[in-house]
């Protein structure tokens, strides 16, 4: 797992990330949580030096935790900490991924940075400029993929490699264009660039909640390997 997390931070990276009494807590510029989150390997760490890093940042007290965390989780929840956005960690064997049938002229892998109908389609999804920027941040080798259906851009989403992992993300599919199967042309397309690449492994982060992203990548053979969480610390009024 740590290899996960590793290719996580690598390939969705915060702007920076600053050490606060063995929390790393990151600068998000914007970008959600992911990038946003506090995190540690010690459970029994004081939650003042990461809260007070995250004031300084501008930031709400967030921290993102393994699902193995169980004292952390439990230390958060007596502190009014609330849970957030539990996701699924999802790996497949980029071969299995990559044997599938792609119809031709259906996935593209695009050099950085996208092209702008990527960009409109990302933001018709509400991923907008600050995420496109921790793509940008990414340093290894990467790709924006590019998805047709009926001869018209039906989806987008970003591919990056840390070591022998690709990892996938904001995977977007304009809603006329679902149900079409340009989600699994997607996946399949970046797969065979992964293979290309010399990776070894796919890797999707999906939250729990999302039934019909979680259906697809049952359906793609993606094994569920672990979970991850958020707790974020209440607002005072919230909290009365």
């Amino acid at each position: 797992m740590d290899a996960l997390f590793a290719a996580i931070d690598a390939t969705w990276p915060a702007v920076r990330s600053v050490e606060a009494g063995g929390w790393q807590v990151r600068e998000g510029g914007g970008g959600g949580s992911r990038v946003s989150s506090a995190t540690t390997d010690d459970e029994e760490a004081a939650l003042g030096p990461m809260e007070e890093a995250q004031a300084a940042l501008g930031q709400p007290a967030l921290v993102r935790l393994r699902g193995d965390q169980t004292r952390l989780d439990a230390r958060l929840a007596e502190a009014g900490y609330v849970v957030k956005d539990p996701t699924n960690i999802r790996v497949a064997p980029v071969t299995r991924l990559a044997a599938g049938e792609l119809p031709r002229v259906r996935a593209f892998a695009v050099d950085f940075p996208p092209l702008k109908i990527q960009r409109e389609m990302w933001a018709e999804g509400g991923i907008g400029p600050e995420r496109v920027a921790i793509m940008t941040r990414a340093a290894g080798p990467k790709t924006a993929i590019l998805g047709r259906s009926n001869d018209t851009p039906a989806g987008t989403a970003f591919v990056a490699l840390h070591g022998d992992i690709a990892m996938l993300h904001a995977l977007e599919v304009r809603p006329a264009m679902r149900r079409q199967g340009a989600a699994v042309n997607m996946m399949r397309g970046a797969a065979r660039w992964a293979q290309d690449q010399g990776a070894a492994f796919m890797t999707v982060l999906v939250t729990q909640q999302n039934a019909a992203a979680n259906a697809l990548y049952e359906l793609l053979e993606m094994d569920l390997v672990g979970h991850y969480l958020y707790r974020q610390r209440q607002a005072r009024e919230e909290a009365e």
